[in-house]
């Protein structure tokens, strides 16, 4: 079976996986891009955004992964596809909105966003087609299995729509990145995942960048250290 999967997904040392006040120019609100610098510094994140050279190394060799791996479907809450709330049709011009990532989104997949507020699909160039559903976590992997035809699924954030996959034990491996900065504010990733651990392994690779990568990966059923 299919595995779902997180990666390259930053956190603060509290925590944050993204800060307060999002808007259309701030897509992680007071946190900037401090949370992600880390991978704008290696050559797969400067050759993401059409930028030359960058790193190698460590954070690299993790960064890129995010393009080696199997990957059929992909979920996403709202608020990583835009920063409106609410039903689209009171948005005005913000109905246009095709998310954060022009005309060629980096998915090539179907992306399932999950919203309440349900609207028809957008499709990109690419092979990225965004389809808006009101769906717990599990009818939504359903649907992404489906979709993904027996390849990976990725779990592609935020911090809500994370904390919700892991409360509901379907995530299968995870690659989290803890940034040494303090946010204080924002959307927590940990809160009501107490002993969590016990169900990983759980693995932590030091980077010169100061970042610590973390990798976890589900425990076979019934075994626990």
């Amino acid at each position: 079976m299919s595995l779902i999967r997180i990666q390259n997904f930053s956190i603060s040392l509290d925590g944050f996986g993204t800060g307060e006040g999002l808007t259309f120019e701030e897509p992680f609100g007071h946190a900037g891009e401090r949370l992600h610098e880390w991978m704008f510094a290696t050559r797969f994140g400067r050759g993401m955004f059409g930028g030359g050279d960058g790193s190698d190394g460590v954070d690299n060799a993790f960064a890129q992964r995010h393009d080696t791996l199997d990957i059929g479907a992909e979920i996403m809450g709202r608020g990583k596809f835009g920063p409106q709330t609410g039903p689209w049709t009171d948005l005005g011009q913000d109905d246009e909105w095709r998310g954060w990532w022009g005309d060629e989104p980096p998915f090539h997949t179907p992306v399932f966003v999950l919203t309440h507020h349900p609207r028809p699909s957008i499709e990109m160039a690419g092979g990225t087609v965004f389809h808006f559903v009101d769906a717990s976590p599990e009818e939504a992997l359903a649907l992404a299995r489906e979709a993904a035809g027996g390849r990976d699924i990725r779990l592609g954030g935020g911090a809500t729509s994370i904390r919700e996959f892991f409360a509901a034990g379907l995530v299968d491996v995870a690659h989290l990145v803890v940034v040494p900065i303090v946010l204080g504010r924002g959307v927590r990733l940990w809160d009501g995942l107490e002993g969590l651990e016990a169900d990983y392994e759980i693995e932590q690779v030091s980077s010169p960048s100061g970042v610590v990568h973390l990798g976890l990966t589900r425990r076979a059923a019934g075994v626990t250290e």
